[in-house]
């Protein structure tokens, strides 16, 4: 069910990936609901799944991926009911993406300034205005000077600054919706902080939704208002952040917040979570984090958990109860 707030809702998402080894079944069977104007964290381990359901999202799928099954609904629309060409349309100017590595993402033969407006002019915006604006797009998220910036190659510029022209990329037709993909992995501290306020400042000021792709909680509790739990290819637990950090109540959850570096612990080891996450090459019959599960019995085994609910915010998927 959703509601008349989510602008974007996932609905039993399942995508495998074909590999070497065989067919991963990368997302299975999740659903999640992005409101208007929320940042909403998915948060969990590498390989469990949150690329790929962020590509899913804006159909960004290669030979070796493949939808299984599910809807995602967008204000209203199915998103794989689109043509094509629809689709190609909606990218930037209603979704977009911010990807983990700027430096990637970036040709390095053309200046920052001529990407910029190649961005803006294939979505037809002419070329001078298309030049202003993507002056004052650097100006907005902090790349100064500007105009000097616009000359400047991928090459001469910090990580930090990269990002921060990427982000401006990403803003530059006004998306409702801004999927950022670990847009701060590469950054020191001190800049990952800057990235995290500019994104939090762009979303107060222009009202858009953003999808934060993360593996570090500590980034949720600084700047998401929801958050999801993914684990190995699901959505263990799914609420209000503070909520979640107050009560988890998902094992996993617990295990993830209590690895969380803190101040005054320098010198003492920080909690680890034993175990690896199960080969998603195999079907999954019961709970996946059971082998890792400290409270695991003999029926996490039998059967995927049931979903539960404890207020209309914070639901999780476990056999243990509320």
């Amino acid at each position: 069910m959703t509601s008349a707030n989510d602008l974007i809702s996932i609905r039993n998402l399942q995508v495998s990936l074909m590999s070497a080894r065989g067919l991963v079944h990368a997302v299975r069977g999740i659903d999640l609901d992005v409101q208007r104007g929320e940042i909403h964290g998915v948060v969990g381990e590498s390989g469990c799944g949150k690329t790929v359901t962020a590509k899913s999202i804006m159909r960004l799928y290669d030979e070796n991926i493949m939808l299984s099954g599910g809807h995602i609904f967008f204000e209203g629309y199915d998103m794989f009911s689109l043509s094509e060409r629809e689709i190609q349309a909606l990218r930037g100017s209603e979704v977009s993406m911010i990807f983990q590595d700027p430096m990637t993402a970036l040709n390095p033969l053309y200046t920052i300034g001529y990407q910029l407006e190649e961005t803006l002019t294939n979505k037809g915006v002419k070329k001078m205005e298309a030049a202003a604006r993507a002056v004052k797009l650097l100006e907005d998220v902090g790349v100064n000077p500007p105009e000097s910036r616009k000359s400047q190659y991928p090459f001469e510029m910090s990580g930090g600054m990269l990002q921060r022209v990427m982000i401006a990329m990403a803003i530059s037709c006004n998306p409702k919706l801004l999927i950022a993909d670990e847009p701060t992995t590469s950054l020191d501290v001190t800049v990952q902080a800057q990235i995290l306020d500019l994104l939090t400042r762009l979303r107060d000021g222009r009202y858009m939704s953003i999808l934060m792709i993360t593996h570090n909680f500590g980034i949720v509790a600084e700047i998401c208002d929801r958050v999801s739990v993914m684990y190995a290819g699901g959505i263990v637990e799914s609420g209000d952040v503070r909520e979640i950090f107050r009560d988890p109540r998902h094992p996993y959850t617990s295990d993830l917040i209590k690895s969380i570096p803190r101040s005054g612990t320098r010198g003492t080891l920080l909690a680890t979570i034993p175990g690896t996450p199960p080969d998603l090459l195999r079907e999954i019959n019961g709970c996946a984090y059971a082998p890792r599960c400290r409270y695991a019995s003999g029926v996490c085994a039998e059967a995927p958990p049931p979903p539960r609910s404890i207020s209309e915010s914070h639901s999780y998927a476990c056999v243990r109860g509320t």
